[in-house]
């Protein structure tokens, strides 16, 4: 009989030989110092041009200086970065990565639901981000709602509760989505799917928002009223307040400019609609997700004040996607445009430097809008770039040191570092390796045939066979 503490330890061990990742429970935090000094680096501040052989000093969480020759305050640690290059952490505007739930499926209108519920802080693609130089994502509802649920932004600190990952005074955000993906119609086509939903059109999309709207205005007016008259009433006065909705409550956030639309959508004109119903109603769409049609529209999105988040080499992978093309993004960069890359995946975030690369071959992006399209303008997107999104005194310390310029296919991240806490150290994380693979052996030689093997691999006679057949 296995004791619930062994469990534990195998269960332990087993993620730890899988994924290099130990909770934080059962590992060291990460490594909280006074202050930290990078020596000698060069240093892309994003905002600030690129600096040979500088400095950084990292102190209290915050970008304290960057200059040449900073002499050590005393008890810092000091990081030889001669030869390496210095970034603001990488931001990725989509992400689906550490949560247990993406979509609500059986409501159009879902804005009452918060990924932040069902958030998980040890996922594993958390710590494989940070080994790819990410250090905040926003993460997203799935796209089955025409309005989807309330969204979160997180600093990457991996293995911390949640309530640490979350930044005080990021502004909050909900998914929109529109096309394919919220009409069913792949999953409609096939016999014994799930039942049909209302909106099986685009028009119904449509419909949809200016209908969830209408009753956002006359529940805003209804609280508007309750409050003026509380406040104006004579102290003996009873008054009765307006029933909750925590449906219309984060819609009418939406309409106070308190949370930012983050919509789904492909087509230039569906993307044209959302942005005229935003207009009527008096609200602004902070980012169009994916946009693959944004070329087409370039201006409009411009003039609607809105910004894009863009993939930069998926194309006609579904019907709506054949329209798309590899110059998207530097066309809406050259329009004017806030343009980002995104993943809306929890793997390909460990290559959005690459992605961000590719805009050079495909528009002929400068180094510097290449750049920007994975730091800076993801920290607007997010309501954040005052915090972090580049290399400036004052700001929040969320760096990557590379091993080479990151947009070489050849650079590796050596350390990620949040608010100024080493999250991923690949010294580290190699180490760590090895003593949790020795730790493994020592539980196998103990318990045979109980530790469960990594990657789905059979572990022994215990576990069964695999079906085969009608079974697999």
């Amino acid at each position: 009989m296995l004791t619930t503490k062994f469990r534990a330890s195998l269960a332990v061990a087993a993620l730890a030989l899988t994924t290099g990742f130990m909770p934080a429970a059962a590992q060291q935090a990460p490594r909280r110092v006074p202050s930290m000094l990078i020596k000698n680096a060069t240093v892309i501040t994003v905002t600030k041009g690129t600096l040979q052989n500088t400095d950084v000093l990292l102190e209290n969480g915050k970008i304290a200086r960057i200059a040449q020759n900073i002499a050590a305050p005393a008890g810092a640690e000091v990081y030889d970065g001669t030869g390496k290059f210095v970034m603001p952490g990488i931001i990725d505007p989509h992400s689906h990565g550490m949560s247990d739930a993406t979509n609500e499926g059986t409501l159009s209108v879902t804005s009452m639901v918060r990924i932040t519920d069902v958030l998980n802080p040890t996922a594993v693609n958390g710590h494989r981000s940070l080994a790819g130089g990410v250090t905040m994502i926003n993460i997203l509802h799935g796209s089955a709602n025409t309005i989807g649920g309330q969204s979160a932004t997180l600093k990457l600190k991996v293995g911390r509760p949640i309530g640490e990952m979350l930044p005080a005074g990021a502004p909050a955000g909900i998914k929109f989505a529109l096309g394919e993906n919220v009409t069913r119609k792949s999953q409609n086509a096939v016999p014994g799917g799930p039942p049909r939903r209302y909106p099986a059109t685009r028009m119904g999309q449509a419909e949809v928002l200016r209908d969830a709207f209408t009753r956002t205005r006359a529940y805003k007016a209804d609280w508007d009223e309750y409050r003026a008259r509380m406040a104006a009433r004579p102290a003996p006065t009873t008054l009765v307040a307006p029933r909750r909705d925590l449906e219309l409550e984060p819609l009418v956030e939406v309409l106070d400019g308190k949370r930012f639309v983050h919509a789904h959508g492909y087509r230039a004109d569906e993307m044209v609609m959302l942005l005229e119903l935003a207009k009527e109603f008096g609200f602004t769409v902070r980012t169009l997700q994916h946009a693959l049609e944004a070329y087409k529209i370039a201006p409009e999105i411009l003039a609607a004040g809105a910004s894009v988040s863009v993939f930069a080499d998926s194309w006609s992978y579904k019907l709506e996607a054949f329209d798309a093309i590899p110059f998207n993004a530097a066309i809406t960069v050259h329009t004017g445009v806030r343009t980002t890359i995104n993943s809306d995946s929890d793997e390909r975030i460990r290559r959005l430097n690459i992605d961000a690369a590719e805009l050079m071959r495909y528009g002929g992006l400068t180094e510097q809008e290449a750049l920007e399209t994975i730091t800076i303008n993801g920290a607007w997107q997010l309501g954040m770039e005052q915090r972090t999104g580049s290399l400036e005194v004052g700001k929040d310390a969320d760096i990557g040191i590379w091993t080479a310029h990151p947009f070489s296919v050849y650079a590796r991240v050596e350390r990620t570092i949040v608010d100024g806490e080493t999250f991923f150290d690949r010294q580290q994380d190699a180490a760590n390796r090895a003593v949790r693979a020795a730790e493994r052996a020592e539980l196998e030689k103990a318990e045979p045939n109980t530790v469960p093997s990594p990657r789905g691999a059979p572990s022994g006679p215990s576990r069964p066979a695999a079906p085969t057949g009608e079974n697999r």
